[in-house]
């Protein structure tokens, strides 16, 4: 007869819930841990939380200025609309450059190398810096020619060439806050990186009001003071990084030494950001341009637009993160000579997103008219904006694949996969098919978003087969 053993029950409902209640402590505690052992869906936990909230209130910044400057009329939405559409080819550079550095750190971290990847750190510092100074210089002297380029109306011209200005000329803020977070998710700290979001938008939340409408002795700015809110609050978020990078004890923590410049790791970073830096430029080009074929029906449309953008950046700010999770798994097991884990992580990391944007695009889909109302109250401006929100959510299943697939090559140090497939999947089809959809065929603004979701469904299907093969398991630097 088979004596049954009682010694180690199996667990229940209550004891799983108190284990996964357990994990989210863990990942809002800031304890170091190590993501090359144990689940995978705990690792996944502990990195994302964090970054969910961080990249959440990374949407917000924008969240903010559209709710307050949406009073201000639908030339001033186009400006900021319009503005943050030219903004996105900085995003891309910043991304790109944080990939690389994500990728970098978090391989060293996984191999144990922690002096290597302090030098790292401190090469990527004097990149942002040497970036911040260019593109600051040039954005806040041509924010009227960028605005004019982007076919602004006058009016839009005269309303938001300040808000440009300070916005480009604030640039360093945007570039080391997305760098500098990279080396900590690298490292496998994302509770910093989460808390220099919130400082920077808690400052950002209390300003915006004050700034835009003035109170007491604060002059009423407008759009101009949406500018100078973000930008104070987004450089106070910085200082939160710098003071953490440099005085916490976090597994990456530069001395004055690794701020030296270190030429070969410097040219291996700016190699390694090359592909980066082009695989976002092409992605977020394409919006550039789809933001232009949609000017054409004009302010309405784009204020429209702009709206639509917002509220979606909220839900795919967070499960980019998921992707962002998935790299440093990703990276750190390779570096570790684990990649069966690294692959595994991947998917994982894709299962959690398809979770995600599934049910963040039916709540979109079904309540696009209530959502968009909490911005504007004008009827022409809301029609766009629904339309944008319902045909775009769509698409989010197979965005949660494409987009994790992505970061996963990213992560491994394999940029020039994803760099392909963006030039194809985004100028070879997406742009061709809205110009087709959007002004030969005559669905307007409707005919860019529906190509929006084409292209999105191809990414997905090209960037699984791809990883499928598994030639990035291979690659070192």
């Amino acid at each position: 007869m088979t004596q049954v053993s009682h010694a180690n029950p199996r667990p229940g409902n209550a004891d799983r819930r108190q284990g996964w209640w357990t994990t989210v402590r863990e990942s809002l505690s800031g304890v170091e841990h190590d993501y090359t052992r144990g689940p995978i869906d705990r690792a996944l936990v502990l990195l994302a939380i964090p970054m969910v909230l961080e990249m959440a209130m990374e949407s917000v910044f924008v969240i903010a200025d559209i709710y307050f400057v949406s009073s201000l009329g639908a030339e001033a939405v186009a400006a900021v609309g319009l503005t943050e559409a030219v903004l996105t080819l900085l995003y891309a550079i910043a991304i790109g450059l944080g990939m690389a550095t994500t990728a970098m750190i978090s391989r060293r971290v996984g191999e144990g190398r922690l002096a290597a990847a302090n030098v790292a750190a401190g090469q990527a510092l004097w990149i942002g810096a040497a970036l911040s100074v260019a593109v600051g210089f040039a954005g806040y002297h041509g924010a009227e020619w960028l605005l004019t380029t982007m076919g602004a109306e006058p009016e839009v011209v005269a309303i938001g060439v300040g808000y440009t200005s300070i916005i480009f000329g604030g640039a360093g803020t945007i570039i080391f806050l997305f760098m500098i977070n990279a080396i900590f998710r690298g490292a496998g700290d994302p509770m910093i990186a989460m808390r220099a979001l919130w400082l920077a938008n808690g400052v950002n939340l209390v300003l915006d009001p004050l700034l835009i409408f003035g109170l007491g002795p604060i002059p009423a700015m407008g759009v101009e003071g949406a500018a100078i809110a973000t930008t104070i609050g987004r450089g106070t978020g910085v200082a939160y990084q710098l003071w953490c990078l440099f005085g916490a004890n976090g597994r990456v923590r530069p001395a004055v030494a690794d701020l030296r410049l270190n030429p070969p790791v410097l040219l291996r970073l700016l190699r390694l950001s090359a592909g980066g830096i082009m695989q976002f430029l092409i992605h977020t080009a394409s919006w550039v341009v789809l933001v232009r074929i949609i000017a054409v029906s004009g302010s309405v449309a784009v204020a429209g637009y702009t709206i639509a953008i917002r509220i979606i950046d909220f839900t795919i700010m967070p499960a980019w993160v998921l992707g962002n999770a998935a790299s440093t798994l990703v990276g750190q097991n390779l570096g570790a000579d684990r990649p069966d884990r690294a692959e595994r992580s991947a998917w994982r990391a894709v299962r959690a997103n398809l979770w995600f944007l599934c049910s963040a695009g039916l709540l979109f889909v079904i309540f696009a008219d209530v959502l968009v109302g909490l911005f504007t109250d004008d009827p022409e401006v809301a029609r766009y904006a629904a339309d944008a929100l319902r045909i775009i959510a769509l698409g989010y299943p197979v965005y949660a694949v494409g987009m994790t697939m992505v970061q996963s090559f990213n992560g491994a140090g394999d940029t020039d996969t994803p760099t392909k497939i963006n030039f194809f999947v985004y100028w070879v089809f997406q742009i061709p098919l809205a110009w087709l959809l959007a002004q030969q065929l005559g669905l307007g603004p409707n005919g860019a978003f529906y190509a929006i979701l084409a292209a999105e469904g191809l990414l997905a299907l090209v960037g699984t087969t791809l990883f499928r093969r598994g030639h990035w398991r291979h690659r070192t630097f």
